[in-house]
C-alpha cells in the first residue's frame, strides 16, 4: 500500500471505524516572522533578539530562539537564494517530531495525510506495499495480495536500501511513500537488503492501480473423510473488512465448515475496532481481546461484544513476519483464550497505538500514544507473537508454488 505503518500502521488501529486512531498529542507549531504565518497561538516571535516568549507549559529552559536564527541565516547565505518558507515549516516540524525517536510518530504534510488515509480505503496507484520503519531502517512490513510488489517477488521483512538510486538513510516513511508511489503504468526500482543474502539487488516494478479487498474465502472439501475447511484470507484491516468478513461468516455457518483457517500474514493491520469487532466472533461476550496501556496506572480494556458464533469452530491462524499491529491483537486474543493455535513465524511486533491528529493547513501528526497488551499479558511492542507451531516459507518454496504453512494448516486443522 506503500502505506506509513497503521498502521497502522497505520499503523494503525483507532477507537472506532470513524476514526483512524486513538489517543491524544499536543503538538506545537511554530512560525517564521519573515515568510510564515503566525503559528499555534501563545508564542510570539521577536525579530530583534530571536527569542521565543513561552506562554504555554512547555518547559522553559527550551529557547526556540534558535530554530529561528537556523531559518535566518540559511534563507540569508543560502546559495541558491531564498529558501521555500512553507517546505522549511514543513521540514522543521518533519524534524521536531522525528526526534522523539518512535518510527510510528511522524509528521504528514497536506498530501501525505491525503495519501495516508486513501490508503486505509484501499484504493490507490502504487506497487502494494506496506512500507514502516523498523530498528531506523525503511522495511517493508507486508506486501499485499496479487499486487505489483508481491508479483515482483518483494517479501516482508525486506529493506529498502535505495529508491530509484537514491539512498533512504535518513528518509522518514513519509519521504519514502512519496518516492515510490505514482502514476500507474510508470517504474520504479528498489534497492534491496534481504536477510540471508550477502550483497543488495535491484527490484523493477511497475506500478498499478490498487484497488484489493481485504477479505476472501473459500470453502473446500479435504481429506479422506471430505471434511469442510473454510479459508478466510485478509490483507489488513480497513473500512471494508466488517461488512466482508460478515458475509464469509454467513456463508461458513451456512455451509457446516468443520474448520478454519484465518491466515493474516502480510496483514498489516488497520483499525483496533475491526479486530475487537472479528475477535468477538470466537471469544465469550465480556471478555478481554486486549488492553491498550498508556501508562500503568492509564489502561483500557477493550471487551468482546460478541455474539461468539465462531467459538465450537476448531480454528488455526497463520502468521508471518508481515502480520502486525491489529492482526496481532486478533491472533494474540484467540491464542490467549485457547480458541486457535498460531502457525507460521513470528510477527511482526507493531504492538502499539497511533492516533492522527489534523493540523492547519491540511497537514496531520500521526502519535504513538499507547502500547496492545494481550489478554494473557504479552506487550506486543517489538516483541511480536511466536507461532505455536513454526513453519518456514522460504524464497524457493515461492519459487516452487509451495506453501508448507498452508499445509501445516490443513493438515492442523484435519486431525
Amino acid at each position: 500500500m506503500e502505506n506509513q505503518n497503521t498502521s497502522a500502521s497505520v499503523t494503525s488501529s483507532g477507537r472506532g471505524q470513524n476514526k483512524l486512531f486513538v489517543g491524544a498529542v499536543i503538538l506545537i507549531v511554530l512560525s517564521y516572522y519573515l515568510g510564515f504565518k503566525q503559528g499555534v497561538k501563545g508564542y510570539v516571535y521577536d525579530p530583534k533578539e530571536f527569542k521565543i516568549v513561552n506562554q504555554s507549559d512547555t518547559p522553559k529552559t527550551v529557547d526556540y530562539g534558535l530554530l529561528w536564527q537556523a531559518i535566518d541565516q540559511v534563507n540569508k547565505k543560502y546559495i541558491e537564494g531564498a529558501i521555500d518558507p512553507q517546505k522549511t515549516l514543513y521540514g522543521a516540524v518533519s524534524g521536531a517530531v522525528g526526534a522523539v525517536g518512535d518510527p510510528y510518530t511522524e509528521f504528514f504534510p497536506p498530501k501525505a495525510k491525503e495519501d495516508f488515509k486513501t490508503a486505509l480505503a484501499g484504493s490507490f496507484d502504487g506497487i502494494g506495499a506496506e512500507i514502516g520503519k523498523k530498528d531506523g531502517l525503511i522495511t517493508i512490513i507486508a506486501p499485499l495480495e496479487d499486487s505489483p510488489a508481491k508479483k515482483a517477488g518483494i517479501l516482508a521483512k525486506d529493506i529498502i536500501v535505495k529508491v530509484n538510486g537514491e539512498s533512504t538513510d535518513g528518509w522518514s516513511t513519509e519521504d519514502t511513500v512519496s518516492k515510490i508511489r505514482g502514476p500507474k503504468g510508470t517504474e520504479v526500482t528498489l534497492t534491496i537488503f534481504r536477510e540471508g543474502r550477502t550483497q543488495v539487488f535491484d527490484v523493477t516494478i511497475k506500478r498499478d492501480k490498487i484497488e484489493i479487498k481485504s477479505v476472501r474465502w473459500e470453502i473446500k472439501e479435504v481429506g479422506e473423510q471430505k471434511k469442510k475447511i473454510a479459508t478466510i484470507t485478509m490483507s489488513r484491516f480497513g473500512d471494508d473488512t466488517g461488512p466482508l468478513f460478515n458475509k464469509a461468516v454467513q456463508e461458513v455457518l451456512s455451509q457446516g465448515a468443520q474448520g478454519i483457517i484465518l491466515d493474516l500474514r502480510n496483514n498489516p493491520g488497520g483499525y483496533l475496532q475491526t479486530a475487537v469487532q472479528l475477535a468477538s466472533l470466537w471469544v465469550k461476550e465480556g471478555d478481554i481481546v486486549v488492553t491498550e496501556a498508556r501508562s500503568q496506572a492509564d489502561s483500557v480494556k477493550y471487551t468482546s461484544t460478541g455474539p461468539n458464533k465462531l467459538a465450537g469452530i476448531k480454528t488455526v491462524v497463520l502468521i508471518n513476519g508481515g502480520s502486525a499491529s491489529a492482526s496481532e491483537i486478533l491472533s494474540g486474543a484467540l491464542k490467549d483464550h485457547n480458541l486457535a493455535r498460531l502457525i507460521g513465524e513470528k510477527s511482526f511486533g507493531k504492538g502499539s497505538v497511533q492516533e492522527l491528529v489534523d493540523l492547519q493547513g491540511g497537514s496531520a501528526v500521526k502519535v504513538t500514544v499507547a502500547k496492545w497488551i494481550t489478554p494473557g499479558g504479552k506487550n506486543l511492542n517489538h516483541d511480536g507473537l511466536v507461532p505455536d507451531i513454526e513453519v518456514k516459507l522460504t524464497e524457493q518454496d515461492i519459487k516452487d508454488g509451495k506453501d508448507p504453512q498452508m499445509e501445516k494448516a490443513v493438515e492442523e486443522i484435519s486431525k
